[in-house]
């Protein structure tokens, strides 16, 4: 049942973070980060205030330009956290030129890696990600990604069945250009105020203020 809801949520967003990746020429398997960050909730919001399906903390989130006040979060917006996730990530790999590492970072943050890194040279050790002493929270990181690769390829091979995702976007950006209620938003669009927060979890108000939020998204 998990694995069927995580799925299902997750096939709104993957078209469209595969897009990107690809766009960037960067690994698609990154596109499965989300399931192990949030199962692909955006409005999830983890003890330690990291928010979204990317799980920025607010700090972070703020380093990358997501804009975080009484209107809005955009660590919860799926266009802005994606940019943003797929920029931290860039830069982590050009820190450490390596994806396994630059992925331990983005888990266990950057400077704790080149601690660990700094340690292991010391002593005439390995730098790679098998050697690094870490938090057994990154030291299964990778190997989390890996299962969920693993599963989303043989998905027979674990007794799963999962859903077809549609190979064009599941949802579009339509411009807004004045002030307008949520409910309303919803209503006009011809969907549920729950189908439009999946799209649209940014809002903290029950109102979506134009200057601050120029577009939303509805289905394709």
């Amino acid at each position: 049942d998990y694995v069927q809801r995580m799925t299902a949520r997750g096939s709104r967003y993957l078209f469209h973070i595969v897009e990107e990746l690809e766009r960037r020429q960067m690994p698609t398997d990154l596109a499965l980060l989300p399931f192990i960050e949030s199962a692909f909730d955006p409005q999830a919001l983890s003890v330690a205030r990291a928010a979204g399906m990317w799980q920025f903390m607010p700090g972070t989130g703020r380093d990358f330009e997501l804009k975080q006040n009484l209107f809005r979060d955009d660590r919860r917006d799926i266009l802005a956290s994606t940019r943003a996730a797929l920029d931290y990530l860039q830069r982590l790999h050009g820190m450490f030129n390596d994806w396994h590492l630059a992925l331990a970072a983005y888990n266990w943050g950057q400077g704790s890696v080149q601690k660990a890194i700094n340690r292991n040279k010391a002593s005439g050790q390995p730098t790679d990600y098998e050697h690094l002493n870490m938090p057994l929270e990154t030291r299964n990181y990778v190997p989390k990604l890996q299962a969920i690769k693993n599963a989303i390829a043989r998905p027979e091979s674990f007794g799963l069945a999962l859903p077809t995702v549609d190979n064009h976007p599941y949802f579009l950006s339509v411009r807004i250009e004045r002030d307008i209620d949520v409910a309303l938003a919803a209503r006009l669009a011809g969907l549920t105020l729950e189908e439009f927060q999946q799209l649209n979890p940014q809002m903290n108000k029950p109102v979506i203020l134009a200057a601050g939020t120029p577009r939303v998204l509805l289905p394709y």
